[in-house]
């Protein structure tokens, strides 16, 4: 394993001149560690920079080898007395998220989630940027940019594990107030995420035409060398890409979601300028959009690194995990993979039973499915909301389990008001206005069949998303990977009855809805359980073996 600089001082030994008598014995103050340099989220994080600071700690005293005379004792101690009573201003103040009332906790919850949000939507915003602008010229390379941006983008999210991984982790050993035990963990994900970006750059180089032909079918053979020379070009950003996860990701776990935001605020105006200026007027097509996409994922990667960096953390150094260590991560990691995997699962069984119902229905469920899933992701914030701010209440030094169901409250209170929101206007859209997807009124028809289910599922998402991201901060990780594997075994029994039965795409809809539903009503049983996390003072069965630096 790579060695690593500590990141602690050393303690302050006084010289004293041996020929001088002993001094009588002093109470010697150890240096405060300051974490002025971690820009944590708004005044709400404060007391977490706070809590760093050891308490009932001697914080004015003189060392053997100090003297006071007339012209600095009285500015020293006025500056001294100053700053214990900045100090004491300030720990008063800002007690922080936890000690606040629900109503403070979901705004601070709607302050931290709203830049969030921007990290999830970011993605998709500059795949249609490219849209937009490729449009503009080729149809036939806008054709090739559909299955093209796929293959970028969704395979991508197999590596979305060690973004959660990463969030967990740290604010877990920060929950500890251990930074040495946060930087080796940056540095051994930092290792794993180079590793997965130059394996995807690998993967796509050799097997990246093969998956684009695969996927776009024998009929579309004429996309595949404009849509291969996309993949090509962004696939050299796979590095930096995955890296840029993990540093994002221990950013949002140190509760900072405005740091991750400006960089992929200024990487997706890099993408849009790139777009216009190399495919409008210089001509080159869907390469100048593959060239523009990449540069603004470099750039990200390096702002987040940089972030990172400006928080008292050397993101540029990298430690090779011993094998106790990837265990380690692949406890985290292999729940997240069990839950994204059965999300897809369930989800083509949708479309499976859809596709057999006639093509206004299979055009329908498409319409529909695409407003769930945009909907959707904005109740995922709220799931690394959880993951960001219990783990200090869970594990940490000043552990606090009624603070946590307090929490907890708040967090499925905004969900539920979020998903009132998101139902009303996932169902009012097509509803008034479905003209904007279809003018075919047999489509319209069955769009409007799914609207009740398509309002109860989107509902409840936002808070079941809240319960789960509370189960993975509380490490919790048998318990999801069974209860979702068991929700998706539900609605592979229960799809074909329905359909079986006649109830058509309606029929599907209510499955998903059983679905929402069943993930929310299991993950709150297990909260709530006096064997829960919430309600256990036993936590040594939910805990990961800590990674310490060599």
């Amino acid at each position: 394993m790579i060695t690593m600089k500590t990141l602690t001082q050393p303690p302050l030994i006084p010289l004293q001149n041996p020929n001088l008598k002993p001094s009588p014995p002093s109470i010697h103050c150890p240096k405060r560690p300051t974490f002025s340099s971690l820009p944590f989220h708004r005044s709400f994080l404060l007391s977490f920079s706070l809590n760093f600071t050891p308490r009932n700690q001697t914080r004015h005293c003189i060392g053997p080898s100090q003297e006071l005379n007339s012209e600095t004792s009285a500015d020293s101690v006025e500056e001294a007395n100053g700053e214990q009573k900045v100090e004491i201003s300030r720990e008063n103040k800002a007690d922080g998220l936890v000690n606040q009332s629900i109503w403070m906790q979901m705004k601070e919850i709607v302050m931290f989630t709203g830049p969030a949000t921007g990290l999830w939507l970011c993605g998709p915003l500059m795949s249609l940027i490219d849209t937009a602008v490729i449009g503009q010229g080729s149809s036939v390379e806008l054709a090739a940019l559909g299955p093209a941006t796929v293959v970028c983008d969704y395979i991508g999210y197999i590596f979305m594990f060690l973004s959660v991984a990463t969030s967990n982790m740290v604010a877990t050993s920060l929950a500890r107030r251990d930074k040495d035990e946060v930087q080796h963990q940056i540095s051994i994900l930092l290792f794993i995420g180079l590793f997965c970006g130059l394996l995807m750059l690998f993967l796509t180089f050799f097997f990246g035409s093969w998956a684009l032909t695969a996927f776009s079918g024998p009929k579309n053979a004429h996309l595949v060398p404009a849509g291969n020379t996309y993949i090509q070009i962004r696939g050299l950003a796979w590095p930096a890409v995955v890296v840029g996860w993990v540093a994002q990701s221990g950013s949002l776990g140190m509760k900072d979601s405005w740091g991750p935001l400006k960089a992929l605020a200024v990487a997706s105006a890099i993408n849009g300028i790139g777009d216009v200026v190399l495919c409008m007027f210089l001509g080159y097509g869907i390469a100048g959009a593959a060239w523009a996409t990449m540069a603004s994922q470099v750039v990200a990667a390096y702002m987040m690194i940089d972030a990172l960096n400006k928080k008292g953390y050397n993101a540029f150094a990298v430690s090779i995990p011993s094998f106790n260590e990837l265990l380690s991560v692949l406890a985290i990691a292999g729940p997240v993979v069990v839950t994204l995997m059965s999300k897809v699962v369930f989800y083509s069984l949708l479309i499976y039973f859809a596709t057999s119902m006639g093509i206004h229905t299979v055009a329908a469920h498409q319409v529909m499915l695409q407003i769930f899933a945009m909907c959707g992701v904005w109740g995922e914030p709220l799931s690394q909301t959880a993951q960001s701010f219990m783990p200090e209440l869970i594990y940490g030094v000043n552990r606090s389990l009624p603070k946590a169901r307090m929490l907890l409250k708040s967090l499925v209170t905004t969900g539920a008001a979020l998903g009132l929101v998101l139902g009303i206007i996932g169902t009012s859209v097509p509803w008034f206005f479905p003209n904007i997807f279809t003018p075919d009124i047999k489509v319209i028809h069955e769009m409007h069949k799914v609207l009740l289910p398509c309002f109860l599922a989107l509902a409840i998402t936002p808070s079941t998303v809240s319960l789960e991201g509370t189960l993975l901060a509380g490490r919790d990780l048998r318990f999801i990977s069974l209860s979702m594997s068991g929700c998706v075994a539900f609605g592979a029994v229960i799809l074909p009855l329905l359909s079986a039965r006649g109830f058509g795409l309606a029929g599907c809809w209510f499955a998903l809805v059983g679905f929402q539903w069943a993930r929310f009503f299991l993950a709150l049983q297990r909260l709530l359980s006096p064997n829960g996390i919430l309600y256990s003072e036993d936590l040594t069965r939910f805990e990961v073996k800590k990674m310490k630096a060599s």
